[in-house]
């Protein structure tokens, strides 16, 4: 994997965000649950493309909390036992 400074800034506040997400919110119940809030954080996503602040720092952390709430699915996903 080719390692910049910006990727493992971007890296790092993903894990932050995910960490923040537990400590606030049980594990998602279900493959359904997970998918609703990942796509709930994508659609806001989608609402900064739509609006024309597609490079937003608001737009930037919708697209953390997307990748963060990815990595709590992943999460999951190995809880229940799956690991590659």
């Amino acid at each position: 994997m080719i390692e910049t400074p910006l990727l493992r800034t971007i890296l790092r506040n993903v894990g932050e965000e995910v960490e923040r997400a537990q400590a606030k919110f049980p594990p998602f119940n279900s493959g359904h649950e997970g998918y609703a809030v990942i796509k709930e954080e994508l659609d806001e996503l989608w609402d900064h493309v739509k609006g024309n602040t597609a490079y937003s720092p608001a737009a930037m952390i919708e697209a953390q909390q997307v990748a963060a709430m990815g990595v709590r699915y992943m999460l999951m996903v190995a809880q229940k036992g799956y690991q590659k």
